[in-house]
């Protein structure tokens, strides 16, 4: 049986940056930043945005607590995740070959306590020129429906609306949905919580 790599040696991580809508947005992202459990993940921050790596269970709770902590301060705030997989592009990488690997689905989390509306996209990059790239990203949109998520389409994106908790672990889900497949995906999501102008689909949850 082969041993599955580390997080760290297949590259797995993520990249994203906060933006509150106030005049005190440092000192809640700072604050936010300083406050969050890092799990034991390798955490780096610039003046552009903020870069996790490690086991993707601990970047979706981190995610969640971190982007949570600035919303549940009632600012209107703007956040934007990219996840990638699968070690090509990455500054230090080990793992040789293309065997696509990704564990299985993660445990749900708790729920943040705030909504989020969401733009969401799925990468899958480097599967061969045969496969049916559309298939997985198909398998993911299904599973945010399944999650109770998904309320539309939109030009290059998917709208997903509910719990921050909910939305990123759809997002997270569908990730590594099509990353048992394909060695390298990489996936974005646009936030917005506590929108003045909530334009949420009906329906959504």
């Amino acid at each position: 049986m082969t041993t599955p790599p580390t997080p760290q040696s297949y590259g797995v991580g993520a990249r994203f940056s906060l933006h509150p809508m106030t005049d005190a947005f440092a000192d809640l992202i700072l604050a936010a930043l300083a406050e969050t459990d890092d799990r034991g993940l390798e955490i780096s921050t610039d003046d552009v945005s903020t870069h996790v790596r490690g086991p993707e269970s601990d970047l979706l709770g981190y995610l969640v607590d971190v982007i949570g902590a600035v919303a549940r301060t009632g600012v209107h705030t703007a956040a934007h995740v990219l996840l990638s997989r699968g070690c090509p592009g990455e500054v230090d990488c080990s793992v040789a070959g293309g065997t696509a690997h990704a564990p299985e689905q993660l445990p749900t989390s708790a729920p943040a306590g705030v909504r989020a509306a969401a733009h969401w996209s799925l990468y899958p990059l480097d599967d061969g020129p045969q496969a049916d790239r559309m298939a997985g990203i198909y398998a993911a949109i299904d599973h945010a429906r399944d999650l109770g998520v998904l309320t539309g389409s939109e030009h290059y994106a998917t709208r997903l609306d509910g719990d921050l908790a909910d939305v990123l672990a759809a997002v997270t889900g569908g990730w590594l949905l099509v990353g048992r497949d394909v060695r390298h995906v990489t996936s974005h999501v646009s936030l917005s919580l506590n929108s003045p102008t909530n334009t949420a689909v009906a329906g959504a949850r």
